[in-house]
């Protein structure tokens, strides 16, 4: 079948070991079904894994993706959760100590077949289309837990959102506004900063530029370069919810003074359940939300999506179809 596949580790060149080829069928073992995947969705986490971060060479070669909508093998539209449990475990998934994400142990969804727990798999609304149902189990699942479950947030409180343009980024907008939540957003583009507009944001800055007003909550994925304006920019009692660091894990300086004295909270996020799931696709499904998608792309162009992502010129999710 076709697949994108990583062959070998560069954490300097990742993109030196991606191969566009042929891989056997996959078998599903007992529990699991084969989806054949329709459309597939790019995440940063791919890109890491060509680096070596969550994947070793003893996994290798490792079929790429979490991301997935397509057919079951009854013919129905499914979307495809990619956090997998190990075998026994109860409860939510993302505290699993023993979880992974497809992709890491199991072959991923850059493929036209991808084989997952039979738990794992979500009905899709009629009313997206595959590429938008492909953009939900990652970066728009790990937005709406973010927002909704771990921050907690609510209609009316207030939001920052740094480095606006990546696909958690643009879905924290879209999501947060249909919620009635008040939305801030930041990024180092001037046209990252007119789409966050078109997205809903109430009000876009420069990275670092000093804000109007102190916000309830800030959605943190960029890390060391915003680190020291998210603290700066919560009000007292604000909490952060953190989900990512692309542009580093270790701040500059912590804050630890100002989040002990202003009482804030400072929140760890990860992926979400297969439940929140079903939740952000009724939402979706209820305001009439969709994905925003920066370019679709066949499976056999892989490697573009992947020189767009790894370059920052995006601002929405890249697709691959199938």
């Amino acid at each position: 079948m076709r697949a994108v596949y990583a062959e070998s580790i560069n954490p300097d060149d990742p993109l030196a070991g991606l191969v566009v080829g042929e891989r056997p069928d996959p078998q599903a073992p007992e529990g699991w079904v084969r989806v054949a995947v329709r459309a597939t969705a790019l995440n940063h986490h791919d890109l890491w894994s060509l680096k070596g971060v969550g994947l070793g060479e003893d996994k290798l070669p490792m079929i790429l993706g979490c991301d997935a909508a397509g057919l079951d093998e009854d013919g129905n539209e499914v979307v495809v959760h990619s956090v997998i449990p190990s075998p026994g475990f109860s409860g939510d998934e993302t505290t699993d100590p023993k979880r992974s994400l497809l992709s890491e142990r199991h072959q991923g969804t850059f493929a036209d077949t991808v084989v997952v727990p039979a738990g794992n798999v979500v009905a899709k609304p009629a009313g997206l289309s595959m590429e938008e149902a492909a953009c939900l189990p990652t970066a728009w699942l790990t937005a709406y837990r973010m927002l909704f479950v771990r921050g907690g947030v609510r209609p009316g409180e207030s939001v920052l959102v740094q480095g606006a343009g990546g696909g958690v980024a643009t879905a924290l907008i879209t999501l947060a506004r249909a919620a009635g939540v008040r939305v801030l957003a930041t990024s180092r583009s001037e046209e990252k900063r007119a789409r966050a507009l078109e997205l809903g944001a109430h009000a876009v800055f420069d990275v670092g530029e000093r804000l109007p007003e102190k916000v309830d909550a800030v959605m943190e994925t960029v890390g060391r370069a915003t680190w020291d304006h998210s603290i700066r920019a919560l009000r007292p009692g604000g909490r952060i919810v953190i989900a990512g660091h692309t542009s580093g894990a270790r701040p500059d300086d912590a804050q630890l003074t100002r989040i002990f004295f202003l009482q804030l909270s400072v929140i760890g996020s990860t992926m979400g359940t297969r439940s929140e799931l079903g939740d952000l696709v009724r939402l979706l499904e209820s305001t009439g939300t969709r994905p925003l998608i920066d370019r679709t792309l066949p499976l056999d162009r892989a490697r573009d999506g992947f020189a767009a992502m790894e370059s920052g010129d995006l601002v929405g999710k890249v697709v691959f179809t199938l």
